[in-house]
């Protein structure tokens, strides 16, 4: 089976997701998976045993000071270049409220880039993406034709951690997802992961505000909602791309679970490859 994954995680040490001893620790309450590290040549040798093409997301790094975010992206950017079959580019993290130190590193990274870029805005642990500290990041990437990720639902991050971790849930509500769309309508934006508690909600936007695309990452298919599911197969099948949020799933069981849901198999190339080729064919870079 062809895959393109719209977002999951780097599974080397260098690049692995959690990074405290309490986020590891987590990792099998939470997806029901052990941390486990992997060269990057095994990683990309994992992707091509799995029919994978994957867009990458280093997430941590926008809690971390941007001289160190500089190499971690740099560091990605190179190992891309080594295997840009697997690899075909990345989703960058930056707090937002560095202002327009951030602002420049995420357009050297545009410039640096050897393949896809896009921009995540996760409002765990950095604010609403309605907040104005957001503003400059959006009108770069309209400025520079780059796609946003901007997470709705709930979040991993901080799961039965005391008080969460600090991570507000209403930071993710997808009524930031509406305004942001309707403010920019410029912008190419990704919807990231499944909407829940607020699924309908994030229907209601992704049908009314047609720039926005969906990538379900981060959920095992079966915990899918009902109207997430009635809605695969009918108003969202041509927007709606996989994500696997690898190495907390693997493929085999991503694949294994979407077929057990009772897709048909052109709802399903759409899924698994279709949609994302049609996406990435409008944001491709020169």
């Amino acid at each position: 089976m062809k895959l393109i994954d719209m977002h999951s995680h780097w599974g080397t040490r260098r690049g692995y997701a959690l990074r405290s001893q309490a986020e590891l620790a987590q990792q099998k309450a939470t997806w029901n998976s052990e941390p486990t590290y992997h060269t990057e040549q095994e990683m990309v040798a994992y992707f091509r045993l799995s029919g994978v093409q994957a867009i990458l997301d280093f997430g941590y790094t926008k809690f971390i000071p941007l001289a160190e975010a500089r190499e971690v992206h740099d560091y990605g950017f190179a190992t891309q270049r080594a295997y840009p079959q697997q690899i075909l580019g990345h989703w960058i993290h930056i707090d937002p409220h560095t202002g327009l130190d951030g602002v420049r590193e995420l357009r050297r990274c545009i410039d640096q880039a050897p393949g896809f870029i896009g921009f995540s805005v996760s409002g765990s642990g950095s604010g609403p993406a309605t907040h104005p500290a957001w503003e400059p990041f959006y009108e770069l990437c309209i400025d520079a034709a780059v796609p946003v990720l901007l997470f709705v639902g709930t979040t991993g991050l901080g799961a039965g951690l005391p008080g969460g971790g600090g991570v507000v849930l209403d930071d993710c509500h997808p009524r930031h997802l509406d305004a942001v769309a309707a403010k920019y309508p410029q912008l190419t934006i990704v919807a990231a992961r499944p909407g829940w508690p607020w699924q309908a909600e994030t229907i209601a936007v992704l049908m009314h505000k047609r720039n926005v695309w969906y990538e379900l990452h981060g959920w095992a298919p079966k915990y899918h909602q009902p109207e997430l599911r009635h809605d695969i197969a009918r108003r969202l099948r041509e927007r709606v791309m996989f994500g696997a949020d690898y190495p907390m799933f693997s493929y085999e069981r991503l694949v294994r679970e979407w077929r057990e849901c009772g897709y048909s198999e052109e709802v399903l190339q759409g899924l698994f490859h279709g949609n994302a080729e049609r996406f990435l064919a409008g944001v491709r870079r020169p």
